[in-house]
């Protein structure tokens, strides 16, 4: 099944602008488009970002795997792009997602809702 990704607002120029680190990585935060919750934080290299970007569903880079994983393939949560921003550096990126089911690998909506209460 191919998607067609709804128009993404980016800067035409992002892929050229991030600062990606000595390891090829970027951080990225990603939030609730319309709630504004801070939903988890996870890396992209070039590709996953160049992917993200031409999908329109988020694919992240995972360290510890040393692989792609677009949000949702297995889990069926996934993460659909609306905004990326990068910070002032270029070296962290804000995307604004529209989240459908958990956020967290725990099942919870956020993955900084952890520690919420204690």
């Amino acid at each position: 099944m191919n998607e067609q990704p709804e128009a993404i607002d980016a800067p035409s120029d992002l892929l050229d602008y991030v600062s990606f680190d000595d390891r090829g990585l970027v951080a990225v935060i990603a939030q609730d488009h319309e709630t504004r919750d801070v939903l988890m934080m996870a890396w992209m290299d070039r590709e996953a970002l160049r992917r993200t970007l031409s999908e329109g569903r988020v694919t992240y880079f995972s360290r510890s795997r040393g692989e792609y994983w677009r949000k949702g393939d297995t889990s069926g949560h996934t993460q659909h792009v609306v905004r990326v921003r990068a910070d002032c550096d270029g070296d962290a990126l804000l995307m604004e997602v529209r989240q459908h089911g958990a956020a967290c690998h725990t099942g919870s909506r956020s993955c900084f809702d952890a520690h919420e209460g204690s």
